[in-house]
């Protein structure tokens, strides 16, 4: 259901959207409903021992969610997109113009977030994937689709897709936690210098949302915390206010309202979508 006419016909580039289970996927969906033209972005392959097979949105799966998407009566097509890769990032946005004329949204979503070990144990490899992914990545993406945006004087939305990792620190997570808080600094710089051209950038912090990925940390903190999945699930319940973990279209509400005009007043700021558990 439609609830912000304006960004009917507006471009949306979404990274990591390659995954029918993942956030990225719920916001297509959602951009979808709004009338929006979709460039859906993921990796594509498997690409060594830190993006396996088993964790990224092969091409595939992303060319059937961007059929869906055109079943519904929405634009979409599709592009693969390694955000390590500075080049890639550009295509990326080339791949928008090509296809659309323009970008009018970018949603950074493509991260790492399956890599958890103890500091002490995380390989030099394993910190560089997921600080360049959730990180280098993101300001790839951002810097191209910035300089498109400036280009088209129409000013534009972007919005990152941070974490309550962003805000709190959590065991076994030292790298995706460490890259989630550059990605606020990140967002409020790109915020400041980018004002001028009436560009918003905005960051989104969800709690736990129990996507795929999301039922593989379940399984990972139970165990090494030592309870059962149960108990695991019921403590995490229980410590929200709202009492339940986030859904997939928690964050793609928050999403399509940050994209939108209602949002225009908005920038720089960590907007926390996590049932009240996260408040700094």
């Amino acid at each position: 259901m439609a609830n912000f006419p304006d960004l009917k016909g507006k471009v949306v580039i979404i990274t990591g959207a390659g995954r029918r289970a993942g956030i990225g996927a719920a916001m297509a969906y959602r951009f979808a409903d709004e009338g929006c033209r979709l460039v859906i972005a993921d990796i594509g392959r498997a690409a060594g021992p830190e993006f396996p097979a088993s964790a990224i949105g092969a091409t595939e799966e992303m060319e059937s969610i961007a059929a869906d998407i055109r079943a519904l009566g929405a634009e979409a097509v599709t592009a693969v997109c390694n955000v390590l890769y500075e080049d890639q990032c550009a295509q990326l946005v080339a791949t928008a113009v090509e296809a659309f004329g323009g970008v009018d949204v970018l949603v950074n979503n493509a991260g790492v977030g399956y890599l958890m070990k103890q500091l002490i144990d995380m390989s030099a490899e394993e910190w560089d994937a997921v600080l360049g992914v959730n990180l280098r990545g993101v300001f790839f993406c951002t810097k191209h689709v910035a300089k498109q945006m400036i280009a088209q004087g129409r000013g534009g939305k972007i919005i990152n897709i941070a974490s309550q990792a962003a805000k709190s620190g959590f065991p076994f997570a030292s790298a995706y936690t460490s890259s989630k808080h550059g990605l606020i600094g990140l967002t409020r710089v790109a915020a400041i210098e980018l004002a001028k051209h009436k560009i918003n950038v905005n960051a989104i912090c969800p709690n736990h949302v129990t996507t795929g990925l999301g039922g593989w940390q379940n399984e990972f903190f139970s165990k090494a915390l030592g309870l059962t999945l149960d108990e695991y699930l019921l403590a995490m319940k229980n410590r929200i206010p709202l009492g339940r973990p986030g859904l997939q279209s928690d964050t793609a509400n928050a999403c399509a309202f940050l994209a939108s005009a209602q949002s225009d007043y908005i920038t720089a700021e960590s907007m926390n979508v996590s049932g009240g558990e996260e408040y700094h």
